[in-house]
């Protein structure tokens, strides 16, 4: 779904473990790593466009995570123009809208897998410290990824201390 600004609506997700680290996920055949997101499809609420993309990109389901937080308002980014589609049928996608997900893994890594659509998203993953996405996302996203980290960092440290907000 895209708003009426050209916002293609989307959510994105944060996947920690117990030590405060975060899933980064290497997008398939490229050298270029990101969090798990996906576009809302019409009808759907957020948290079952998290649930459906957390399956298709990575292979968990509800009960492979627990959901510690959601981020209170949507952020943006907009695409170079070099990556925006044009020639396409209106409305244009001019960028992501976005609510982002912080979830704690709760089962065994040997969970995640990328063999769950017809077209794989990821192809490999590593835990890394929780503020490393903000100097490794491309450019154009930097901004959304470390207001997100921000306002989610108190749910991710609270795990170190053996409780959640």
């Amino acid at each position: 779904m895209i708003d009426s600004d050209g916002y293609r609506l989307n959510v994105g997700i944060i996947i920690c473990n117990n030590n405060s680290q975060v899933l980064w996920a290497k997008r398939h055949r490229k050298n270029s790593w990101q969090f798990p997101q996906g576009g809302v499809d019409e009808g759907e609420t957020l948290e079952d466009t998290m649930f459906r993309e957390l399956y298709e990109e990575v292979g968990l389901k509800p009960h492979h995570v627990k959901i510690l937080a959601r981020t209170l308002h949507w952020g943006r980014y907009q695409l170079p123009k070099h990556l925006i589609r044009r020639g396409t049928p209106p409305p244009v996608c001019i960028g992501q809208k976005q609510r982002w997900f912080l979830l704690q893994l709760v089962t065994e890594e040997e969970n995640i897998k990328f063999d769950n659509c017809e077209h794989p998203e990821f192809d490999d993953w590593r835990w890394v410290s929780y503020w490393y996405p903000i100097r490794h996302i491309i450019s154009f996203k930097k901004e959304i990824y470390q207001s997100v980290l921000i306002e989610l960092s108190g749910y991710t440290f609270s795990l170190m201390r053996g409780k959640t907000k």
